[in-house]
């Protein structure tokens, strides 16, 4: 089989660059499987950063890809922990460059990211049998909005952050925000709070 060339030609001024679309995925209600809200990291790649990283530097990366929050990773695959962007501006970040007298741009990831052993997680098999309704009731009770997934070792492989929810995108798939004021402690109170 012979090659040819593909036929060529120069590119017009004003041309423009493909702009992503942005998925939220499936519309869904508190009856929902819990796996649809999940970001399976197994499917989609876990944006991470370097504990000496500096918060400009994290940050620049959060805006390029789209994301609010990173895994913090000194070797990989394994999980230090992870900061998000309220980490960099919050009360964290300014209780640092309190004590330590410095600029905001010497502060380093490290300085304010949430260290693996002070997360919550869910275990995926766990979720894999829950609703979107229990991720929220889960969501509202811990007060933070991201839950991390964790698949559990089994034999030699040691256990692995599977996926993350956020609140944000269950807010975006719900179509509706989370009271974040209340905490709610029932189903009941969840579907009242979600229909006004």
């Amino acid at each position: 089989m012979t090659h040819k060339p593909l036929s060529t030609f120069h590119v017009p001024d004003g041309t423009c660059i493909a702009q992503a679309q942005v998925v939220s995925g499936p519309r869904v209600t508190l009856e929902s499987p819990a796996l649809t809200v999940m970001t399976d990291l197994t499917q989609v790649r876990a944006a991470t950063a370097h504990p000496t990283v500096t918060l400009v530097e994290a940050e620049q990366s959060m805006i390029q890809q789209g994301v609010r929050l990173l895994f913090v990773v000194a070797e990989v695959p394994c999980v230090d922990g992870i900061v998000t962007l309220y980490d960099m501006h919050g009360d964290r970040a300014v209780r640092v460059l309190e004590e330590r007298r410095v600029r905001r741009e010497q502060l380093q990831v490290k300085d304010v990211m949430t260290p693996l052993s002070g997360l919550d997680a869910v275990d995926f098999g766990l979720l894999e049998s829950a609703t979107v309704g229990d991720v929220v009731a889960t969501l509202l009770k811990l007060g933070h909005p991201y839950l991390v997934i964790i698949e559990p070792s089994s034999g030699e492989a040691p256990a692995r952050v599977r996926g993350l929810v956020s609140q944000a995108q269950v807010e975006r798939q719900l179509g509706s925000s989370l009271p974040s004021v209340e905490i709610a402690s029932t189903f009941a109170d969840i579907h009242r709070a979600l229909s006004q």
